[in-house]
């Protein structure tokens, strides 16, 4: 099975933070599960540590190098993702979010998230 870190859970990862639960962490940490972070999510990251909605503890350069050094793979945005994000209902506006649930979709995936609102796309998604 592979999985894609929300933006949250990827941050939460880096971290260490405790909102993170043990179980998604370890499922991360196992390299025989495939991890992906999409490239949305650091440019969500970048967006808003650059509007000064979101504090980091380390650099955005060391942040980007953090997925490679965890055998986490950055997914790249494709013609099909945008093709399966212009079919998806507008249950969620945030455009991070339904970017992120088109590549889950498209790419046959599991998001780690705990946003339960993003249940409404019938999506493959665990939390805890």
């Amino acid at each position: 099975m592979a999985y894609l870190l929300d933006t949250h859970t990827f941050l939460w990862f880096v971290a260490g933070s405790n909102k993170l639960p043990v179980t998604i962490a370890n499922k991360i940490k196992d390299i025989d599960q495939p991890c992906f972070i999409s490239v949305a999510s650091l440019w969500e990251i970048t967006i808003k540590h650059q509007l000064g909605k979101l504090t980091l503890n380390i650099s955005l350069e060391e942040l980007f190098n953090y997925p490679q050094r965890n055998q986490i793979e950055i997914i790249q945005i494709t013609p099909d993702h945008l093709l399966t994000l212009s079919k998806l209902p507008n249950h969620h506006s945030d455009p991070f979010d339904r970017l992120i649930i088109s590549q889950t979709i498209s790419e046959d995936m599991t998001l780690l998230t705990i946003d339960k609102t993003l249940k409404k796309y019938k999506i493959k998604q665990q939390w805890a």
